[in-house]
């Protein structure tokens, strides 16, 4: 019998996401052979191993009262698994493999990554330097530099120099960048914080939002093109998917469009040519590797709508799982159903 322990909701802006992803992979997941153990982490830090059958409850938010929930925390002592507090009991439960299902901040940054590193348990997804690294879209883009790829002309910005002077980062970007153009927290993921800045009157109040999620966040260049995704799977040998296409329906593909409402498009395969088809495939696996990503990724680009080239634009070592998320469409429309999806990342954790 093999135990995995599949993490989902966390400390994180993406919380909500985390719950509905979380609530995908458990109905998914082939229990054959299987024991799981769904631990909510809660928006305040608890950790709760779920009681209740009917896992659509955690993607409804009435999860954490369930009369049969109990106390848990995983060990970071190595090999031990995950202690269940029962009253004034304590037991022991070894775990096989660790799913995290968690999206954003504490999730998908390194943080948590560490913690599975001291247990030793086999996890599914990136190592700490990985994650770490693919979520401060600062770092991100200087380590996908080394492979070549286009970007969008960028600049990092502080919270400390915002509250010094305003009008001075203002001026600065101005300067640098013209209009419209996207200022984005560093590490926040499904466009929490983002905003497109279209008029200077614009940018003030931009920035002082996305300094809300993050001391530290990008200025970039505005690309207009059609926003391409791929899903790449493997350790050594990573291997992409037929490349998808979001056709947001709005300014651009923000939180309410992923989440709330229905005017995104998806397109798999992306309406784009033969050659360019290709050449996002090798891009996004070499930006993979480049990163050091193990497991799964999503990595996202822009194919210009002028001269048809291809524009990196982030990576997503923890893409969504939802009813609605690409990564797993993508695998699917290359015959990857949801379950076996998940097996192949579960198998790529156990084989390290």
């Amino acid at each position: 019998m093999q135990t995995i322990l599949v993490l989902f909701g966390g400390v994180s802006p993406e919380h909500e996401v985390s719950l509905v992803s979380g609530t995908a992979v458990l109905k998914n997941l082939n229990k054959e052979g299987r024991k799981i153990l769904p631990v909510g982490i809660t928006k305040e830090g608890k950790w709760i191993l779920f009681g209740g059958d009917n896992y659509d409850d955690i993607a409804a938010k009435n999860w954490e009262n369930h009369p049969a929930n109990k106390r848990a925390v995983l060990s970071p002592e190595t090999g031990v698994g995950l202690r269940v507090i029962d009253g004034d009991r304590i037991e022991t439960v070894p775990v096989d493999l660790i799913f995290p299902v968690l999206h954003g901040e504490n999730g998908e940054d390194g943080s948590i990554q560490g913690l599975f590193q001291l247990t030793k348990i086999p996890y599914v997804g990136c190592g700490v330097c990985a994650a770490a690294a693919s979520m401060d879209k600062s770092v991100t883009k200087l380590i996908a530099a080394t492979t070549g790829v286009r970007q969008a002309q960028w600049l990092t910005l502080r919270r400390s120099s915002f509250e010094k002077d305003p009008a001075a980062m203002c001026a600065k970007i101005a300067e640098k960048l013209d209009y419209p153009l996207f200022i984005k927290p560093c590490s926040t993921g499904s466009s929490v914080g983002v905003s497109k800045v279209k008029c200077a009157e614009e940018l003030l109040p931009a920035l002082t939002a996305a300094f809300k999620f993050d001391k530290k966040i990008l200025a970039e260049e505005f690309i207009n093109g059609k926003e391409i995704e791929v899903a790449v799977l493997g350790n050594e040998d990573p291997v992409a998917a037929t490349a998808g296409e979001i056709d947001a329906g709005a300014e651009f593909y923000d939180y309410e469009t992923k989440y709330v409402t229905s005017t995104s498009t998806p397109y798999i395969p992306a309406r784009i040519d033969d050659k360019t088809m290709a050449d996002v495939r090798r891009w996004a696996v070499k930006i993979f590797t480049a990163l050091g990503c193990a497991g799964l990724s999503r990595v996202d680009f822009f194919v210009t709508r002028d001269t048809n080239e291809i524009v990196f634009n982030e990576i997503n070592t923890l893409p969504g799982f939802t009813s609605i998320s690409m990564y797993p469409k993508m695998w699917a429309a290359d015959g990857v159903p949801f379950a076996e999806l998940l097996d192949r990342v579960i198998a790529l954790a156990l084989e390290g």
